[in-house]
Formats: C-alpha cells, sequence, structure tokens
C-alpha cells in the first residue's frame, strides 16, 4: 500500500498495521481531512480465483440498513459470471463509496463503510474513497511538505533525481524494490520482443505503462495486465477508427467484464501456445440408435442428447490416453487423475464453459441432467465459481447450428479442446447393397503441442471414435 509522506509519518503508528486487514478496522481515523469514528472498511472482494477486478451491479443494501453474516451487501459482475457479495461482519452500513453500475473496480479498493453502532451512521455523510485512510487513495502529504525549490544555477535536469528520490524517502517502512518508471508518451518504449508482439497483436500501446522487468523493462505479464483490463488503446488508433465510420452510423455495444477477460485469454492462447489439429469423421448411426432406444426407455421422464454420449465419450477417452487429459506447467505437464470435462456455453453475458466434474465416472443420465442444469445457470448469470473454475478437457459443440467443421482455441491451462461439427447423411459404398446412406459427424481435436504430439493426438481421435461408433462400450 502507498505510504504516507514525511509529514503523515509522524503520526502515531497504530493505523499502519490495521489498513492491513480485510475489512479494514480504524479506531478514529483523521485522513482525507476528517475525523471518523471507529469502523470497518469494507473492499472489494476477489470472488473467484481469477477476478482481478469486478463491476458492481447493484447495492442489496443503502446506508442505515442493519448487515448480518451471510446478507448480501450487492451484487458483482466478475470475469465469469455475477456473483453475490456476501457480509462476514454484523454492524450498519454508514457510507457507499463506489456506486450501482461502477465499471472495472479493482480488487482491494474500498467500496463502503460499516459501524458497529447505528447512531454512528450520521456521523459518515461526507465520508468519501479519500477518506479511507491510504486504501487505494494517493498520498496527500506531498501538498503540505513539498521540496525546497532547487538553486537558480543548477539545471533542470539535475533536479530530476531529487525528485525521483522523494517517494523512497518519505516512505522508510515500504519494502526496498524500487518502483518501475512508466515511459512518458511519445518517448522510448523499454520492453522485450516478446511483449511488443503480444502488444502488437492485441493492438494496444506500451506508451506509459510501467514495467515490471529489471530497470522498468515492460515484460510479457505487464501485456497481459493491460490487455485484461481494457487499457493502452493508442488514442491515434480510436481517431482513426472514428474517421473511418461509415457514413450510416453505428452501435457501440459495451463489452461485458467476461467478454473482456475471455477475449484477453483466447488471444493470449493463440498467442502463446503452439496450436495444432487433427480432424476425424466418426458415423454414429449405431448411437443414434441407441439414444432412441435410451429415451424410449426413459418414457419421457428425461431425453438424452448426442452431446450428452459426446461428454461422456471424450471423458472415458481420456483417461484411456492420459497424456491429453493435461497441462503445461513451464519445467513440466501435469496429467490429471480426474477427468472433468468442460461444455462451452453461449450466454447473454459471453461464453461461458462449466464443467462434469468426474464425468468419467458418471453415467449418461446424470451427466444429462448435470449439463442442463449448468447450461441454465450459466445463460441466467447464476454460475457459481467451483463450477466453472477448474476442469480438464472442453469440448465446443456447434453441430447445433449447421457448422459442418471448425477449429476451437485451446482453453488454458488444459491442453487440448474438441470441436464437435453437425450430423450430416453421407452416402457410402456397401459390400451388400452397393451404396447405402449413414450419418456421419466431424470432430477436430485441438492440441497444445509442448503437452500432445501428434501422434498422442491421433490415437486420442481413434480411441474417441470407438466409443462414438461403439456406444456399448461406453457401458462396459
Amino acid at each position: 500500500k502507498p505510504a504516507a509522506a514525511p509529514a503523515a509519518a509522524e503520526q502515531p503508528k497504530e493505523s499502519a498495521p490495521a489498513a492491513e486487514a480485510t475489512p479494514e478496522t480504524s479506531s478514529s481515523s483523521s485522513s482525507g481531512g476528517g475525523s471518523w469514528p471507529a469502523h470497518d472498511v469494507m473492499k472489494m472482494p476477489a470472488l473467484s480465483p481469477t477476478m482481478s477486478m469486478g463491476n458492481i451491479v447493484s447495492w442489496q443494501k443503502k446506508v442505515g440498513d442493519s448487515v448480518a453474516p451471510g446478507d448480501m451487501l450487492c451484487e458483482v459482475e466478475t470475469d465469469k459470471a455475477t456473483i453475490a457479495w456476501e457480509a462476514q461482519e454484523e454492524g450498519y452500513v454508514a457510507a457507499i463509496l463506489l456506486p450501482d453500475g461502477a465499471k472495472e473496480v479493482a480488487v482491494g479498493t474500498p467500496a463502503a463503510i460499516l459501524v458497529e453502532e447505528q447512531e454512528l451512521v450520521p456521523k459518515f455523510a461526507n465520508f468519501t474513497a479519500a477518506d479511507a485512510a491510504g486504501d487505494g487513495a494517493p498520498p496527500k502529504a506531498a501538498k503540505s511538505a513539498p521540496p525546497p525549490p532547487p538553486p537558480a544555477a543548477k539545471e533542470s535536469k539535475e533536479c530530476k533525481p531529487a525528485a525521483a528520490a522523494q517517494p523512497a524517502a518519505a516512505a522508510p517502512g515500504q519494502p526496498s524494490t524500487p518502483k518501475q518508471q512508466a515511459a512518458a508518451p511519445g518517448g522510448r518504449v523499454i520492453a522485450s520482443p516478446y511483449a511488443k508482439k503480444l502488444a502488437s497483436n492485441a493492438g494496444v500501446s506500451l506508451a506509459g505503462v510501467s514495467g515490471t522487468g529489471p530497470h522498468g523493462r515492460i515484460v510479457a505479464d505487464d501485456v497481459r495486465q493491460l490487455i485484461s483490463s481494457g487499457g493502452g488503446a493508442p488514442a491515434a488508433a480510436a481517431a482513426g477508427a472514428a474517421a473511418a465510420a461509415p457514413e450510416g452510423g453505428y452501435t457501440d455495444v459495451q463489452i461485458k467484464q467476461i467478454k473482456r477477460v475471455t477475449a484477453a485469454r483466447l488471444l493470449e492462447s493463440k498467442l502463446t501456445i503452439p496450436h495444432y489439429y487433427l480432424t476425424m469423421e466418426c458415423e454414429i448411426d449405431n448411437l443414434m440408435q441407441a439414444r432412441e432406444q435410451l429415451n424410449v426407455s426413459l418414457a419421457g421422464t428425461a431425453k438424452l442428447s448426442v452431446n450428452d454420449f459426446i461428454v461422456k465419450a471424450a471423458a472415458l477417452t481420456c483417461r484411456k490416453v492420459p497424456a491429453v487429459n493435461a497441462s503445461w506447467m513451464g519445467d513440466f505437464v501435469r496429467q490429471y487423475h480426474n477427468v472433468d470435462v468442460n461444455v462451452a456455453v453461449n450466454s447473454p453475458a459471453g461464453l461461458m464453459v462449466p464443467f462434469v466434474r468426474n464425468a468419467d465416472k458418471k453415467g449418461l443420465l446424470d451427466i444429462s441432467n448435470e449439463v442442463k442444469s449448468l447450461a441454465g445457470k450459466a445463460k441466467e448469470g447464476k454460475l457459481q465459481p467451483h463450477e466453472f473454475v477448474g476442469g480438464t478437457f472442453t469440448i465446443s459443440n456447434l453441430g447445433m447450428y449447421g457448422i459442418k467443421q471448425f477449429a476451437a482455441i485451446v482453453n488454458p491451462p488444459q491442453a487440448a479442446i474438441l470441436a464437435v461439427g453437425a450430423v450430416q447423411p453421407k452416402v457410402v459404398l456397401d459390400d451388400e447393397e452397393g451404396y447405402t446412406e449413414v450419418k456421419v459427424m466431424n470432430v477436430t481435436l485441438s492440441c497444445d503441442h509442448r503437452v500432445v504430439d501428434g501422434a498422442v493426438g491421433a490415437e486420442w481421435l481413434k480411441a474417441f471414435k470407438q466409443y462414438i461408433e461403439n456406444p456399448l462400450l461406453m457401458m462396459v
């Protein structure tokens, strides 16, 4: 956290440890130009393992309301779903620092104030985010203790090192790691070649970006963070796009947090994972007959889909060829003992990939019910983190849209994804009848070549084809 400047450093030190707690407890804060009774600062939490920022959808509590553990404070749109932020402490809401609809709120940003006694609520009527004792508010002591002006005889260039040294001198309690300087717009950008490639492909500018590498060098992680936060768009490109707009007009569609993060991760996948693709044709007449017989046996209580068979077959194939059920970990490859199959679902908020846990050990009916439930939650924006954070293999099925064949993008950190096309009739040679018509389906396996060699990918598809063309093998 940013430390106070020299004038604030002389304040009593017991307030510094309190700033590290979440929610932060302050006994008698006087920051931001006011004096405040004891209160808790409620900060934006990380509601999923991958969440770095979120949007406030709507507050369910207002100033003056009582709060108990488990009560919903507000709804937060994360990078995957809309999730309830529940209170962990009891008290009364004294101030709300972020309005409904607040966008791209970083984790740890002060959002609300909680007090123990209701009569304390009116005392926070003028409380602002800047009053949250340095929780995301920039240090203000620099104004009260400006550095002495440089001697007139010295050049202005000689003053810059002294100015740059002030933050370190003002914060003796901070770690000794120096803060990296951002490159000035129009100045020289110091970045690694790979970071420049990522930025170029993403169409973002590195001007003004603070690097975390040696001597302020911009590295790949800095660019990924820039892309995921939606920053770095060059103004010149935006102006050019506006100038090139068609005369008929256009509509700007606001991007939800889910779609923004998905776009960044898919871009990263294509840039960093060496993809290759294997396609195989499967005859599914036997599968269609088995599905029809099973649906008749279920007597309308449930209905199995072709996709249910595909999920089951893919899970069993991952069990049979475990080298595909794996992830690249940099120095080693991790093969998973569980087979959790993600199913791509199109939702109003964007692409979601909830997963069926231990799909290789579940029956077709259980898989069918679980996929329907997860898809329904995804479309309603009600998925919980434990239902979409994870998975070891992904299936993307566009067959219901009539797509014959396509290649999907690997869903990191997984090593492969299966793209499923539509069921189509095909005339084939038959030894007895001369020619006959069969139903076929094209599937394409996209693989991370660092993990899955071509022969291993071919072995996986061969085993998958056996399960699809002989569905009774799934029940052995």
